[in-house]
């Protein structure tokens, strides 16, 4: 009736002006014309352009009622999509009202927070002033007393932090659990719902071909005919009830996965804002024990006799407290394991006692930075490396090489980065064919290679686990590259390499090339030669760099006559892999591979920037040289010293870098010759002189003579 109605419209509206259309013509049309025509062109509107209906038989006229049967659906769903669209406008807008309200909130904790942590400063600045204004010892002991309460109360609050994080995460799996039912509760009703939609179409296809299908030829009688017909309206009656019911059966469901889907998001949305809650409570609780043990190792160098045993008891307590695995409800928090991913300890390992306090602060900032770092750098350079498609060199694979690669496509990407180097030396089986060739015959550098696989990295674990295949993958690596460069054969930090290359790829083979694409392809040439010129080359250029970029640090060293070659010359060679932690070590290398050597002047400049004003304090050589030696060590955020790295220390100019190395190549190749020249002449003056003996001494013959 719908249809026949909309029919009769359409015809009396053929009959006005053309180019106007009322409202109720205009979906009629669109259910009966299967192409629409352009609507703003006139005459084209089969409304604008009245023709008469011719009379049809009864079998036309069945047919064309079913077709304008079938096409009353998109009618009912078009409007209903419309209203769907406003309601989820209302919806989105409600959403993003929750999300600035979120917002508005978080900054608020956020000046709370910070609020807090200057009142917290003030107040240990008055402390500290208060305890070096006290003129007697017992002022001094009332108030380290009165500090170690207050680190009993850090303490009650730290564990006060604990029993809110368990709830929170207790909270999370009960939502999860909710979140797993609904789930289970949306696929029943999707399933359902299909069912449903599958009789739907089974009963339209049927209707489809009761009217379409001819009318027997045989002849029947009128009495038979009206009762067949009869049942067939009934049964048409009965299907269109059916089908009716079953479309409001649909809208139902419809709504109701609506309102599931929207629960879903929402706890979704809760679950993640939990667990974004946790590892912030988790990281503020490592900065609050990394406080707590600062605050022991100040009290300890600051503290009488009368206070040295209480302080020595927290200090022990604090060293034997060891990581708690908090697991709640299974939400998996991410505790301070012993080993990194890459088999490098995470509290290094001091020899000195007084510095192993020192490592449990180190491992707790490194733990804090993580945590904070995650969801705001980690996810978002994942999910860039994720969409990154075939590699090619360009300026976004510079950017995102710089800020790091994630370990699960490291691999992926230094094959890549090592294929780019060493394509035109590589040759299938080339690395079993230097195997087999050690094989044959002991190369001369086998016993120093020996001798240097228990010194490599002593502290990692798949280097010192008896059962580990590591090492004997780097034998062979070492072996097969003295084959391969017999110039250079074997030279001590090439071990290091190696290594690094096995960790990160663990394929010899691959291993192996990295090792190649390093010596040959990115240092430059005399590198690791018995001379080591072009190293020291570099570090004279890192000399000039250093004065260019760091003055002031300069001077201050130059005034306490301290060297830093000893220190950086190995930064060089083996390009920081005994210096940074593991973490850090790994970024330095993405860019590396990719970048070349003017990567190790930008992060060994980074590095003294970074300690600049801790060098600066220091008024004493011996201070200085016990300071840098485990400096590295304490560089725990991987941003800054990136930031300063490839910010801070710009302009730098390839051409400046070949410059400088020219220069010094030249004076130290002058010096060596005056050093041979002078070598010469000692041994001419002393060949001339002959094997004299001085007047007045005995030579070994005499002597045995006359024994």
């Amino acid at each position: 009736m719908y249809n026949i109605r909309g029919n009769r419209q359409a015809q009396g509206i053929g009959h006005g002006p053309p180019g106007e259309d009322p409202p109720g013509s205009v979906e009629p049309q669109r259910a009966e014309q299967p192409l629409p025509s352009n609507p703003g062109t006139p005459g084209k509107d089969p409304a604008d352009s009245p023709k008469p209906t011719p009379k049809s038989s009864l079998t036309a006229n069945l047919i064309q009622k079913a077709k304008r049967q079938n096409t009353t659906f998109p009618l009912f769903a078009e409007g209903l999509t419309r209203t769907r669209t406003a309601q989820e406008k209302v919806l989105a807008l409600e959403q993003q009202v929750l999300m600035l309200t979120k917002e508005l909130k978080s900054q608020k904790e956020l000046v709370r927070i910070l609020h807090k942590a200057l009142e917290a400063a003030q107040q240990e600045k008055r402390a500290s002033s208060a305890y070096l204004a006290a003129a007697e010892d017992k002022d001094r002991l009332e108030l380290v007393r009165h500090k170690v309460r207050q680190i009993a109360e850090l303490g009650r609050q730290v564990e006060a932090l604990e029993q809110e994080r368990e709830s929170l995460a207790h909270t999370a799996s009960l939502r999860e659990q909710q979140l797993q039912e609904l789930q289970r509760h949306v696929q029943l009703l999707m399933e359902k719902n299909q069912a449903k939609q599958q009789v739907i179409c089974k009963l339209s296809e049927q209707v489809t071909r009761d009217f379409m299908q001819p009318p027997s030829q045989t002849p029947v009688s009128p009495g038979a005919a009206n009762r067949d017909f009869l049942s067939q309206q009934e049964k048409m009656e009965h299907l269109k009830d059916d089908m009716e019911a079953y479309r409001t059966q649909n809208r139902f469901l419809n709504s109701e996965i609506h309102q599931v889907t929207k629960i879903w998001r929402r706890v979704a949305e809760k679950e993640k804002a939990l667990l974004m809650k946790c590892a912030y409570l988790q990281a503020k609780n490592c900065q609050v024990e990394s406080k707590y043990l600062a605050g022991l190792r100040r009290l300890q160098e600051a503290a009488g006799s009368e206070c040295a045993e209480l302080l020595r008891q927290l200090i022990q307590e604090a060293l034997q407290c060891e990581a708690r695995e908090a697991l709640a409800e299974g939400v998996e928090l991410s505790p301070v394991s012993e080993y990194d991913e890459y088999g490098f300890p995470t509290v290094p390992n001091y020899e000195m006692e007084d510095l192993k306090l020192l490592a449990k602060i180190q491992a707790l900032e490194v733990h804090s930075h993580y945590l904070l770092a995650h969801e705001a750098v980690e996810r978002p350079l994942r999910e860039r490396w994720a969409a990154l498609g075939d590699l090619a060199p360009s300026a976004e694979l510079k950017q995102l090489l710089r800020a790091g690669v994630p370990r699960e496509h490291r691999p992926r990407v230094w094959k890549w980065l090592i294929h780019l180097r060493v394509q035109h030396l590589q040759s299938p089986g080339r690395y079993q064919a230097l195997l087999s060739q050690g094989q044959v015959r002991k190369h001369p550098a086998a016993r120093q290679i020996e001798l240097d696989l228990n010194r490599t990295f002593p502290n990692n674990k798949h280097f010192t686990c008896p059962t580990s295949s590591f090492p004997d993958k780097l034998r062979r690596v070492l072996l097969a590259f003295s084959w391969q460069n017999p110039t250079i054969g074997y030279c001590q930090g090439l071990n290091r390499l190696a290594a690094i290359a096995l960790l990160v790829l663990e394929e010899e083979e691959s291993a192996f090339w990295c090792l190649v694409a390093i010596v040959e392809t990115i240092m430059p040439a005399d590198y690791y030669s018995k001379t080591l010129t072009s190293s020291q080359v570099d570090q004279r250029v890192f000399q000039d760099l250093l004065l260019e970029k760091l003055p002031r640090l300069m001077s201050h060293l130059g005034q306490h006559r301290v060297d830093l070659s000893f220190l950086t010359f190995n930064w060089f060679l083996v390009v920081f892999a005994d210096s940074l932690i593991s973490n850090i070590l790994l970024r330095v290398w993405d860019a590396f591979l990719y970048e070349g050597t003017k990567v190790i002047f930008r992060y060994a400049l980074a590095i003294f920037k970074y300690n600049e004003e801790e060098i600066l304090r220091l008024q004493d050589a011996l201070e200085i040289y016990q300071y840098l030696r485990f400096f590295t060590k304490t560089i725990c955020n991987s941003q800054k010293l990136m930031h300063i790295a490839f910010n801070d220390m710009n302009p730098f100019p390839m051409k400046q870098l070949r410059q400088l190395r020219t220069t010094h190549r030249e004076r130290l190749e002058a010096e060596l010759r005056e050093l041979e020249q002078l070598k010469a002449e000692y041994l001419e003056t002393r060949n001339s002189q002959g094997p004299a003996v001085p007047e007045g001494c005995t030579s070994e013959d005499e002597g045995e003579g006359e024994a």
